[in-house]
This record gives structure tokens, sequence and C-alpha cells, in this order.
């Protein structure tokens, strides 16, 4: 199994989540987004645990099996089709929601996301 955390599991990850442990202990490779990266650095810098948050971040994404998924044109193109799905349907989501769930199509992973908006994007397929 190939998954990408969204922002949302990745922190219940950090929360221990119950959850979120046991189906990345099934995974074989598991991804982030640059753009829940993005998002978690930011988190980070506003928060009182800067340097606790960034050391367990640095040491989830040393481990062999996680790697960071950038940004690419391909991307880009999924994202527009997803965004103007989601408008016409009268279902707009936070646009990095867009971009993370635009990586997970585009690589053909499981998304593991706990905000339940994901459910309106065809295709996208969801954990837990």
């Amino acid at each position: 199994m190939r998954v990408l955390l969204d922002t949302s599991a990745y922190s219940a990850l950090a929360r221990e989540s119950k959850e979120i442990l046991e189906m990345l202990s099934r995974a074989n490779e598991v991804f982030l987004s640059a753009i829940s990266v993005g998002e978690l650095l930011s988190g980070f810098e506003g928060g009182t645990r800067r340097a606790q948050n960034m050391a367990e971040l640095e040491s989830f994404l040393a481990k062999p099996r996680v790697k960071v998924l950038d940004v690419t044109a391909n991307t880009a193109l999924v994202y527009a089709q997803v965004d103007q799905f989601l408008r016409k349907k009268g279902k707009p989501i936070p646009r990095n929601d867009v971009w993370i769930a635009a990586t997970a199509l585009e690589h053909g992973l499981q998304l593991a996301a706990i905000d339940k908006h994901f459910h309106e994007i065809p295709m996208l397929l969801l954990l837990p």
C-alpha cells in the first residue's frame, strides 16, 4: 500500500492516533506533499513547540520508506481539473487541500486524511 498523508493525518500521527499508526504499519511507502510540509512548518513557526515539532518531522522524513513529493506541472493540471470540478459542483474546498488531493491523484496514492471534504473528489482513494 502506498499512502499520501494529508496534514491532518500527520498531525493525528504526531498525537499517536491508533488508527493512523495501524494504517501506516500496513503501508509499503509513505508520502507527504510539499504542500503539507509547508502547512506543518507554518504551524510550527506559530506554535510554542517549534524545535520539538521540527525534530519530530525531520525524524519522520528521514525514514527510508517516507518521501516528500514536489509539485510538478502535471500536479498543476490535475489541480486545475479538480478545482474546477469542485467549483462547478458548488463544493469548493481549501486550496491547499486541492493541491494535496491532486498530488495523490497524480501519483496513484491512497490519501490518509481526517478532513471530510476530501470525499467530494471522485476517483480519490481515501483512508482510513
